[in-house]
């Protein structure tokens, strides 16, 4: 039983559930959408553009507090469990469904996988941080993405046993959809934006920013609407808005500090329409774990607006630096890029396109060799 239930857990499946399918034998899967993104035409769209099969169960849960919602994915998950009695219940990355799902699995005695496990920000007022060590402790297999990740368990008292480095499933993702990549213009003629600013000069940015400690303060996002306002005169912005973001620059009369005319805001966009944005861009300013891990993976520098990460690798060997929401870090970070000193890195041990095969033969091979119980 394979869980997705937001946005970032569509581009990790994906490869996965393709892995399965051409294994040999095939490994049988059933999906189960949670429903904690709960915009089904997004959510379309995901699935399309990453050729992800349609769920067989959606839970439909939808918003609410992180007590709510975890707990809502716990209620309509077991049920399902109990129909179908999986192998295993494999579970991906760090959202609440995450934690719920690998929660009820083991308590009712069946195996949690976790793809993505290991990664560590160090910062436990995140919720995903939470999701993170949880989810992990309560693992019988955990596939990580880069070998630091096993130190981290390690010291949680995970035995190396159940670990199983396999590399990053989301380059998995990017590898298979980079031909089919939407080109930046259409993009922005889609939206109603002319693409002639992107034409020329220092080429572009790309921005989102959705984390609660960036976008739930009104000083804070002053400051950093202020700052990127200023990075605006120096190349054109693709600022891709999450709906708490556009409602907080609402409800804290922040409009005024958004460049119209070197800003460019577009809704939410479908995966290949950001691959295409983030693959022509001069730099990315984000707050995203995904898109540090997907730069590194493009080659394209990356600008974190956050104090940590969970994903040191991309610091330590690709093209990310972290400078927070300190305005000169930013505005320095953004100068060093444009004068060609921007980090070029490397892509990682693993990120080659084939984590999910490895994941397909480790898992198989493990679910084999469990002991058969009454």
């Amino acid at each position: 039983m394979c869980i997705v239930g937001a946005r970032p857990n569509f581009m990790k499946m994906a490869p996965i559930l393709r892995a399965f399918a051409v294994h040999e034998p095939a490994i049988p899967a059933l999906l189960v959408h949670t429903g904690q993104h709960y915009d089904a035409s997004m959510s379309d769209q995901l699935f399309a553009d990453l050729r992800l099969p349609r769920p067989d169960l959606n839970l439909e849960v939808g918003s609410g507090s992180h007590a709510v919602q975890t707990a809502e994915v716990m209620k309509r998950i077991e049920p399902a469990i109990d129909e179908h009695e999986p192998s295993c219940v494999l579970v991906v990355g760090d959202v609440n469904s995450t934690l719920a799902c690998a929660l009820v699995a083991v308590k009712k005695g069946v195996p949690v996988v976790h793809v993505e496990a290991g990664l560590r920000s160090g910062d436990r007022r995140m919720p995903e941080e939470i999701n993170r060590v949880l989810t992990d402790q309560i693992s019988d297999r955990l596939y990580t993405t880069e070998r630091s990740a096993l130190a981290n368990l390690q010291r949680e008292g995970v035995d190396e046993a159940r670990v199983c480095f396999a590399g990053n499933v989301m380059i998995d993702s990017l590898h298979a959809a980079r031909a089919q990549a939407r080109s930046a213009a259409d993009t922005l003629r889609a939206h109603g934006h002319d693409p002639a600013l992107l034409q020329g000069g220092r080429g572009w940015g790309v921005v989102t920013m959705h984390r609660p400690s960036n976008v739930d303060d009104a000083d804070t996002l002053r400051l950093l609407l202020q700052t990127l306002r200023e990075v605006a005169q120096r190349l054109p912005l693709v600022f891709a808005l999450h709906p708490r973001t556009r409602a907080n620059i609402e409800r804290f009369g922040l409009a005024g500090f958004v460049d119209a005319q070197r800003m460019l805001l577009l809704p939410p966009q479908g995966y290949l329409e950001m691959l295409g944005l983030m693959a022509g861009a001069a730099v990315v300013l984000t707050d995203s774990g995904g898109l540090q891990e997907e730069t590194t993976a493009l080659g394209v520098p990356c600008l974190t607006l956050r104090e940590n990460t969970e994903r040191p690798i991309t610091v330590e060997q690709g093209t990310n630096t972290m400078v927070g929401r300190d305005a000169q870090a930013i505005l320095a970070g953004v100068a060093d890029i444009l004068a060609g000193r921007g980090k070029q890195g490397r892509v990682p041990e693993y990120w080659d396109g084939r984590a999910a095969t490895r994941i397909a033969a480790d898992l198989w091979r493990w679910l084999a060799e469990r002991p058969v119980t009454a």
